[in-house]
């Protein structure tokens, strides 16, 4: 049985979720935890925008009152009159291996379709981040190949493997 997900804006009771999911190494998960930095950031951007705005933004990904992790966006120019987004989605760590990843990047993607003029949105992942790369295809992301030495984690440099999504592409 599948569970319904739905994505909402956070509130200031959230922010500590949002800190633990990229701040604590017990939580983030190994292809997340890229080190302590910028221990205010959610704490900064909720006062500044509620974590929502042009360039950006982050949701939480629920069910019912169950808080399962944080989807985020941003903008990045492809030419000087267009754009893509970029996405992540980080679960909380009860929900992974569930499908809600799955879920969670297609709610993101029906999302900014529908509230941009946007035609492609990406994502990138470890490349020895299996469980992701099946989300991104399961959500309907095209592979687009490998993306060497694009991220730094754990001492050393690693290799990405690129996704695209396209506005007319089945979700």
């Amino acid at each position: 049985m599948t569970i319904r997900l739905e994505l909402r804006r956070a509130g200031e009771s959230d922010l500590s979720l949002l800190e633990d999911l990229t701040q604590d190494p017990d939580v983030t998960g190994e292809f997340q935890w890229f080190g302590w930095n910028d221990l205010r950031r959610w704490r900064r951007g909720w006062q500044e925008n509620g974590l929502i705005g042009p360039d950006g933004g982050t949701l939480l990904v629920v069910s019912g009152d169950d808080r399962l992790g944080l989807v985020n966006w941003r903008r990045r120019p492809t030419t000087p009159a267009a754009f893509c987004w970029e996405i992540g989605v980080i679960m909380a760590p009860q929900a992974r291996g569930r499908g809600h990843g799955t879920q969670a990047h297609r709610l993101l993607a029906s999302y900014l379709f529908a509230h941009s003029t946007a035609h492609r949105i990406e994502a990138a992942t470890d490349v020895e981040n299996i469980a992701e790369q099946r989300a991104l295809a399961k959500a309907g992301f095209a592979r687009e190949g490998v993306l060497r030495g694009i991220g730094w984690r754990d001492g050393a440099w690693r290799d990405g493997v690129g996704y695209s999504l396209l506005r007319t592409d089945p979700l």
